[in-house]
């Protein structure tokens, strides 16, 4: 791409794509301290991983899911981690954290949305690497459905297991030992914590799952599929929504977590972001003030963000809560306990794309993207050049201080976000969507991208008004929506677009 922005060109054009590569190659394990047999790939990780690396070497990423998928167990769930060089799963982690599986579906869909390539899901796959249990990927893609499906509970919403994608809220631990491993420590039993961030992902991609389906002329399957969908966003917005946010979760005994009733963490960002991405309570765009996406942004504003990204949560806890977990054992401000998270940023980023607030999306991707943190490397201290896992939060001692650099999902995570939403190309089953939601800062910007061995120019004149989407000229001709069908192999699209 090309723009008046410097800062956003190198990110885009070098960095951030070479940290994709980076993460995909060594998924979190490139010290001494993470290698060996004590950590190995995540199952979660490597497919969020593939988000904003499938571009770049679509025959890798189509390996590394077949890898993924062979570690999966037969009932759907997975492997927390699985072991590069065995490609097998991690006995030590073991299993249980109940996102896990739905990320197969992501990493899936991502994959054929690049290439158009739905071959894979005939590919014959094991289970637990056993020879002679293998079914056809889309089975896998299945099975990770339904373990969601046959998986939830008293709210109709996911239960959580050992954790969901933060795996320091162990609503099932109840660890009194000091050192002992809450991701490894026995879950209680009980079938009642349940979580909002997995009902959000079970509608996004169970509606991917259920486009799958369709696509392959199941369209019982996706009907079926998509009844479920619909049954957990009703469940999100009654049981999961606090009046003006999303609840974090239920806890073992059923009680509510992330509610303005708490006076420690009243707020989480992990659902405000992943439900409004799944489209769950839109509304009619960023004037609706009455839809519960724009009620759970503006809290997200008002209460998360601060000038160096949006806290995890707020406010931090201060003492230890057993019925929460690690969570609550780090330091206010740090890691999971009120950090700057950066993985989950660009959920939110997206999401206010989603509802067409452009500026305010790019205002929060430049607090977290290195590049734009240069100015004040005096706080930051770390390279400008890569993302890291977490930036301490308001209520940390050194507030703006980074840590974890390269090794972390927001490599990938803000790739999508800064390449799919604010630049707004990206590909979809039947063509190219080109729906670009930026900032004012930036009028006009050019992108390339080749897709399916096309080559498509797309030049963007961009106010930046808030709710204005494009309007897009392919080759000379006016066109409807925002959709640019494919192109044969070999050829160059031009497309103009004006917002």
């Amino acid at each position: 791409m090309t723009s008046s922005d410097d800062k956003l060109d190198r990110m885009v054009n070098i960095w951030n794509q070479y940290q994709c590569m980076v993460t995909f190659n060594m998924s979190r394990s490139a010290s001494f301290f993470e290698t060996g047999i004590g950590r190995g790939m995540g199952f979660r990780d490597s497919n969020q991983d593939l988000l904003g690396f499938v571009h770049l070497i679509p025959e890798r990423a189509r390996e590394r899911i077949i890898d993924i998928a062979s570690t999966q167990f037969a009932d759907g769930s997975a492997y927390h981690q699985y072991q590069p060089l065995t490609k097998r799963g991690n006995n030590d982690i073991g299993s249980g954290f109940n996102d896990d599986p739905l990320w197969l579906i992501a990493g899936t869909a991502a994959y054929i949305k690049e290439t158009g390539d739905f071959s894979i899901l005939d590919e014959p796959v094991p289970f637990d690497n056993e020879p002679g249990s293998e079914v056809p990927l889309f089975e896998h893609l299945t099975r990770s459905f339904e373990f969601t499906v046959t998986h939830r509970g008293p709210h109709g919403l996911p239960l959580i297991g050992r954790a969901d994608w933060n795996d320091c809220l162990n609503l099932n631990c109840f660890s009194t030992t000091p050192g002992e491993s809450f991701q490894t420590t026995e879950n209680q039993a009980g079938g009642v914590a349940e979580s909002t961030f997995i009902a959000a992902q079970f509608v996004l991609y169970g509606e991917q799952y259920a486009e799958l389906a369709a696509r392959r002329g199941l369209a019982d399957v996706a009907d079926r599929a998509r009844g479920y969908v619909a049954e957990m966003r009703d469940a999100l917005l009654t049981d999961g929504w606090d009046g003006a946010w999303f609840l974090r979760a239920y806890d073992y005994y059923g009680n509510p977590i992330g509610t303005d009733a708490h006076d420690e963490g009243k707020i989480w960002i992990e659902p405000q972001g992943f439900a409004v991405m799944a489209g769950v309570g839109v509304g009619e765009g960023p004037q609706d003030t009455d839809a519960p996406a724009i009620k759970a942004l503006d809290s997200v504003n008002e209460l998360l963000a601060t000038d160096h990204g949006m806290v995890l949560q707020y406010p931090a806890y201060t003492t230890y809560q057993v019925h929460m977990g690690e969570v609550s054992t780090y330091p206010p401000g740090y890691k999971e306990n009120g950090g700057i998270f950066c993985h989950n940023n660009p959920w939110v980023i997206i999401a206010e794309t989603v509802v067409g607030r452009g500026a305010r999306a790019f205002d929060y991707y430049k607090r977290i993207t290195p590049a734009y943190r240069e100015d004040i490397s005096d706080v930051h201290r770390l390279e400008p050049y890569v993302y890291a896992q977490m930036i301490a939060g308001k209520e940390a001692v050194r507030h703006g201080e980074a840590k974890n650099s390269w090794l972390t999902g927001t490599a990938a995570w803000n790739f999508v976000t800064v390449s799919q939403y604010l630049l707004g190309v990206r590909p979809e089953y039947d063509g190219l969507v080109v729906d670009p939601q930026i900032g004012p800062e930036v009028p006009s910007f050019t992108v390339t991208r080749v897709a399916r061995g096309a080559t498509y120019e797309i030049v963007v004149t961009n106010s930046g008004a808030e709710g204005a989407r494009g309007r897009l000229v392919v080759d000379g001709t006016p066109v409807e929506g925002n959709v640019v069908p494919y192109a044969p192999a070999g050829a160059t699209v031009r497309v103009e677009v004006t917002v």
